[in-house]
């Protein structure tokens, strides 16, 4: 076995081995910087980013729609399953708040807020017109019904 001996690599101070280029113009600096990309912009296979449309729309989950459509009366129906209690309950409140784990309504008569779980969450029912946008499509779809 022939012994290898350590010797140790000479860096530049902010750089990395093997790239060369400066964007920072600092003085012993070395490498190129990426540009700044917006989350969630589509890239091609070179790395150059796709410039999303000026309009960005939320996507269509339940939370956004929700959150679309705060100050809302809703009635929720809620299942919990090997509950000995109750296996289904049914909530009825005003949208203060949606995450996208939860849902807090309230309750005007009583003042109450009730955090609710979207996990257990099973539909909704409005009595009144939601403000819906589905992604990619400007202003509300036409009432064809």
């Amino acid at each position: 076995m022939v012994p290898q001996f350590f010797r140790p690599a000479s860096y530049q101070m902010g750089g990395y081995p093997g790239v060369s280029g400066s964007s920072t113009g600092m003085p012993g600096s070395m490498g190129t910087v990426p540009p700044q990309v917006t989350s969630g912009s589509p890239m091609t296979p070179t790395g150059a980013v796709i410039q999303a449309p000026q309009q960005q729309f939320e996507q269509s989950y339940v939370e956004n729609i929700l959150r679309l459509n705060l100050g809302k009366t809703g009635t929720f129906y809620m299942t919990y399953e090997n509950n000995s209690q109750w296996n289904a309950k049914v909530f009825t409140g005003v949208i203060e708040a949606a995450g996208r784990d939860h849902i807090i309504i309230s309750d005007r008569s009583t003042g109450q807020r009730i955090l609710l779980l979207t996990l257990n969450l099973d539909y909704i029912t409005f009595n009144e017109p939601l403000v819906y946008q589905y992604p990619g499509v400007i202003g509300n779809p036409p009432q064809g019904r």
